[in-house]
This record gives structure tokens, C-alpha cells and sequence, in this order.
């Protein structure tokens, strides 16, 4: 059924000033309830699912069933009892030349530099290793490593090969070993 544009104007003309006010303010009502008052009919049923799960969560804390969440100022002395001491620095190096033997990898003189970082409790030892063998070895040596030495982070890697035939590798890895100073 469609409607003319003169029978909209004569219901319109017969409603009146009033009449027509009240139907503007009904599609306001309307448009209002739409946009307005369900979204936050469907945020305050979010916000009381978050406080039930909040509720349920605290009951089992105190129950014991779930931890209480450390504060950032524990996780921070938790990270610094993960590192090794600076004052222990050689034992943790020596991990890096038994990894090595394992492999049977060579490490020739090394570089190492000693940075404290200022504002905290840390130092970093720069090491470069100049290295040769075969990627497998590499590779293994690199993740034995990474394993049994707390604080290392392989920072560079430049490995060639003298001609492509040749199985061996050389090159140097860069890492950085933190260290706490706690």
C-alpha cells in the first residue's frame, strides 16, 4: 500500500500543531530507547557480570585456590632474582664455553665489555664470540646456551660461508649477558 504525498499532508493538517509535536517527540522517545537506553541496559548487564566474576574470583583467593597477583614492585625483585649476580659473571660465562665443548665448538678471544645501567640494579656484559662449525652445531650451541645461562639474550648473528660447497660456517655472535647487581 502506498501512501500519497496529499494524504500525508491532510492526516498532518488534521493533527494539528500539537498533534504533530507529539508524533515528533514519539520518534525521539523511540530513537532514544534505541540508541540510549539499550546499549546501557547492555553495559550494566556487563558491568554486573564483571562484578560477579570479580566476586567469584576474590572468594577463591581467599579460599587459596588462586594466588593473590604480585605487585609490580615484587615482580621487579623477582626479575633481578632470575639474573645472575654480577659478582658470579665469570661462572655464567664459563656456561657459554661449555655449551661450546659440547658442541665441539671452537671459541676463539672474545670480546667482552662490562656497562652498568644507571637507575638500576642491572649491568650488562657485551660479548662477542667469534665462531666456527656447522649451522646444526651453531644452532645447538645457541639454544644450549640460551638454556642453561639465566640473563643471555643472543643479541647479532653474522655467520658466512668461504664458498657455497663448504658446510662450515664462521662468524661471530653478538650477546648481551644481564646481570643483577642486588
Amino acid at each position: 500500500m502506498r501512501l500519497h504525498k496529499l494524504t500525508l499532508h491532510e492526516a498532518v493538517r488534521r493533527l494539528g500543531l500539537p498533534g504533530l509535536a507529539g508524533a515528533i517527540l514519539l520518534a525521539a522517545a523511540a530513537a532514544g530507547t534505541l540508541f540510549v537506553v539499550l546499549p546501557g541496559l547492555e553495559a550494566r548487564e556487563r558491568a554486573a557480570q564483571q562484578v560477579l566474576r570479580a566476586q567469584a574470583h576474590a572468594a577463591a583467593v581467599q579460599r587459596g585456590e588462586v594466588p593473590i597477583a604480585r605487585t609490580p614492585g615484587r615482580q621487579l625483585d623477582d626479575f633481578y632474582a632470575g639474573l645472575p649476580a654480577q659478582l658470579t659473571a665469570t661462572k655464567a660465562i664459563d656456561g657459554l664455553y661449555t655449551a661450546a665443548d659440547v658442541e665441539k665448538i671452537s671459541l676463539a678471544r672474545g670480546e667482552y665489555s662490562l656497562a652498568v645501567e644507571q637507575g638500576t640494579d642491572m649491568a650488562r656484559y657485551q660479548i662477542v664470540l667469534p665462531v666456527h662449525g656447522t649451522y646444526a652445531q651453531l644452532r645447538r650451541f645457541i639454544d644450549t646456551a640460551i638454556a642453561k645461562v639465566p640473563g643471555l639474550s643472543v643479541e647479532d648473528l653474522d655467520m658466512q660461508r668461504k664458498e657455497v660447497s663448504e658446510t662450515e660456517l664462521e662468524g661471530r655472535i653478538r650477546m648481551t649477558l644481564y646481570l643483577s647487581r642486588r
